[in-house]
């Protein structure tokens, strides 16, 4: 039996997932996957308002199964052997907690406020507060906090979405002492320091959401805060001005977590990160290397030298920050608002709103056999805008749009447009930042739709006009976390080492077909003269509404 084992805990958006690894050679042992029961029944959530928050109670019931039946799937005695736990999750995710660092939603009087809940990334209640950012950066005559994270701030992030619940609620306003990431709350928790003014504060976070950068010290200042919102006065010093990057410790297991978990109190947690982060380092980032982690949405991420990146700032990406995917370079981020998510709406729209997910599922498996097979150049033209934009340049006031509809159109053919549009969608990102001179050799995809979807990967190859190759591990983002924690654990001297010796190898390449690459690269063409019709003419209608 191996001796060094560590776990990686990926939280997703609809569930934890726990991975057991040998950090020796980054094996993966077992694993488990547990539901969030309450987000599984659409509790505190509007999509109609893109309105999605999660209860703190679902974090720590999954997390307790999942790793408790991960355990029970390894061979008898593993436990005793588990030196580091790492963990990664969605973000921007915070939520308003107390003094004691205990999110609000845990409190009997706010047990059912979706407000003292965590805020979900996908939650875009806040595009009024990121529109106020945006322009109070440009004129307020001081630093633009937003030059590292692309130039444009979003509704999916920090700063916004504590905005939006001051200007919201004011009793959730009023009781919050601070505001704490997921992705700082977990490892907070199982470690038992939930003081949020001792919380080690993620770097990735941080810097990528909440315009941390050390150049201006820390987090935006006092002055720009209550120029932003009054109600922020002194919201920065119960916040935090260090941040840590995945492989610093965190602590060790609680008392009651390790009795909890049937684990040792020696066990080291190491600091979070968001989930692509992780994923990226699991899938064995490289510079010159573009990890897309592909499901409900995308995330792109890159690795740049110092050398390299200089004194560069990438416009219109959601950031670049100084050891934010892997400790001794930048890290840059880019990513869709939506992927998998518009297909799984394309699939309940013509189900009727069914609330069966396997019906579902073979809806889009009929689908996606009938688009496979179409020719026909009149495929509808599609935007993949449901969610918003993130990158480039971030709007979620921006919406969907399929032109081209006749009534002879099918829903094979609007899905094939709808496929062919998130994969336009994730070229103006790779053309962002090759304009950028930001060297891109290789493509390599993880996630559920690149492990599964075989049409969606070869339509993203002849659209990139780039090989794909796509990572053998199902977990990247758990396999990650666990590279962070064998690094936290001392079983290496770097993450670095971690990873070369633990992430996955690949496991399929798709190599671009080069008439279809001719076809889409026309429809590319028209793909971006439509989103920007869209944008010029069609946006202030909404805005109106």
């Amino acid at each position: 039996m191996a001796k060094n084992l560590v776990m990686g805990i990926d939280y997703g958006t609809d569930s934890v997932r726990a991975l057991l690894v040998n950090a020796d050679n980054g094996k993966e042992i077992s694993s488990a996957v547990a539901l969030y029961p309450r987000w599984a029944e659409g509790r505190f959530c509007s999509p109609r308002e893109n309105r999605f928050r999660q209860h703190p109670l679902d974090y720590i019931e999954s997390l307790e199964k999942a790793v408790k039946l991960c355990l029970k799937n390894a061979p008898e005695g593993s436990a005793k052997y588990v030196k580091g736990i790492g963990i990664d999750t969605t973000g921007s995710t915070p939520v308003a907690v107390n003094e004691e660092g205990l999110p609000l939603s845990l409190l009997k009087e706010f047990k059912s406020n979706p407000n003292a809940m965590f805020i979900l990334w996908k939650d875009h209640t806040a595009v009024k507060e990121a529109e106020q950012i945006n322009k109070l950066t440009k004129s307020w005559g001081g630093v633009d906090y937003t030059m590292y994270e692309g130039g444009i701030y979003s509704s999916e992030w920090f700063w916004a979405k504590i905005c939006h619940i001051l200007n919201t609620d004011e009793k959730v306003a009023k009781d919050a002492f601070s505001w704490v990431e997921h992705c700082d709350w977990l490892p907070a928790l199982l470690t038992g320091e939930t003081d949020p003014l001792k919380i080690k504060r993620s770097r990735c976070a941080a810097g990528h959401k909440a315009m941390w950068h050390s150049s201006w010290n820390g987090l935006p200042s006092e002055d720009f805060l209550i120029k932003l919102n009054p109600e922020l006065k002194g919201l920065r010093n119960r916040l935090y001005s260090q941040t840590f990057t995945a492989d610093t410790p965190a602590g060790t297991l609680s008392k009651e977590w390790a009795k909890r978990l049937g684990l040792s109190t020696d066990v080291v947690v190491v600091s979070g990160a968001f989930d692509a982060h992780m994923g990226a380092v699991g899938a064995g980032i490289k510079p010159g290397q573009l990890i897309k982690v592909i499901g409900t949405s995308t995330c792109d991420m890159l690795i740049s030298s110092y050398d390299e990146i200089g004194n560069k700032i990438v416009p219109g990406i959601c950031g670049q920050v100084d050891g934010s995917i892997l400790p001794g370079y930048i890290g840059l981020e880019a990513g869709q608002s939506a992927f998998g998510d518009i297909y799984a709406w394309f699939a309940n729209f013509i189900s009727e709103g069914s609330k069966s997910l396997t019906k579902r599922e073979n809806i889009i498996k009929r689908l996606t056999n009938e688009a496979s097979k179409l020719k026909d150049p009149t495929i509808p033209l599609c935007l993949d805008w449901m969610n918003g934009r993130r990158t480039p340049d971030a709007d979620q006031n921006l919406k969907g749009a399929i032109a081209g509809l006749s009534l002879g159109s099918t829903p094979a053919e609007v899905f094939k447009g709808l496929v062919e549009a998130t994969c336009f969608g994730a070229r103006a990102i790779t053309e962002r930042f090759i304009s950028e001179k930001i060297e891109i050799k290789e493509v390599i995809a993880t996630g559920g739709i690149a492990k599964k979807s075989f049409f969606v990967m070869q339509t993203l190859a002849d659209v990139l006009q780039m090989p794909i190759n796509v990572a053998s591990s199902d977990q990247c983002c758990a396999l990650g976390a666990a590279i962070f924690a064998a690094t936290g654990a001392k079983l290496y001297k770097s993450a670095k080492d971690a990873l070369e010796k633990m992430s996955s190898p690949i496991a399929k390449k798709y190599i671009p077909n080069k008439e279809n690459s001719l076809v889409l690269n026309k429809r590319y063409l028209k793909y971006i003269k439509f989103a920007e019709f869209i944008e010029r003419e069609l946006k202030e209608l909404w805005l109106k509404d």
